[in-house]
């Protein structure tokens, strides 16, 4: 069974950019109800025990919608989780250099991000990541994710879907967007992650998975596959 990870700060660690309020209803609520929903799903379609990632990719291969939506929305709303923080700061090292690299630098990024998430069409998510050509920014709809995109990795992500807001900024997703990125982006998380995706460490892993043995994935060998 997968649990839901607890959160990596306070409900109220996050204020103002985002309330206690809406983290207590984003993670207590609908990522409850999508792990739950996970355990349930995989079961029936035998993969009690299977990472996490595992099974996001089985299902997506399976054409299995029900288990792929609610799968993919437990493991981005973990990840997404681990993007934020009450530690403002800004990115350095290599991340800072491909910054500049793919964007021309910290502000152009911002902006190209907002930009993808406010004008994304319904729920969704607005990632940064890199691939063969560097870094980019794409959005996502609805629980698809990168996980299921060969040849891209992920860095960040913003949580598209109204619950993510609309307590805190009602329908202005650009603002809330402007603070997420320039007050609580975990810039050390995302350079962790470029780490591991040039070979350095590895990347974000969902905790592990435990099948009615008592094995745990990790047991059984499972990987996170990188891009």
């Amino acid at each position: 069974m997968f649990i839901l990870p607890e959160l990596p700060y306070g409900y109220d660690a996050l204020s103002p950019t985002l309330s206690a309020e809406t983290l207590r209803v984003h993670h207590d609520k609908h990522h409850k109800a999508y792990v739950e929903k996970t355990n349930t799903l995989a079961q029936k379609a035998g993969l009690e025990g299977r990472s996490l990632e595992d099974v996001v990719r089985e299902a997506k291969r399976r054409g299995d919608q029900g288990l792929f939506n609610n799968a993919a929305q437990a493991w981005n709303h973990a990840f997404f989780w681990n993007c934020m923080t009450p530690q403002k700061a800004r990115p350095s090292g290599g991340l800072a250099s491909a910054l500049d690299q793919a964007f021309g630098g910290l502000e152009a990024f911002k902006k190209a991000f907002v930009e993808a998430g406010a004008s994304h069409f319904a729920s969704g998510w607005v990632w940064l990541v890199t691939g063969s050509e560097g870094l980019k920014v794409v959005s996502t709809h609805d629980a698809d994710d990168i996980l299921v995109r060969d040849g891209l990795f992920p860095l960040l992500v913003c949580d598209l879907w109204e619950h993510a807001y609309y307590l805190d900024y009602k329908n202005d997703r650009a603002g809330f967007l402007n603070g997420w990125v320039g007050e609580i982006a975990n810039w050390a998380f995302a350079e962790r992650q470029l780490a591991a995706a040039n070979g350095q460490g590895q990347g974000y892993r969902y905790p592990a998975a435990v099948d009615g043995e008592g094995r745990t994935s990790r047991d059984q060998g499972e990987q996170r596959p990188t891009a």
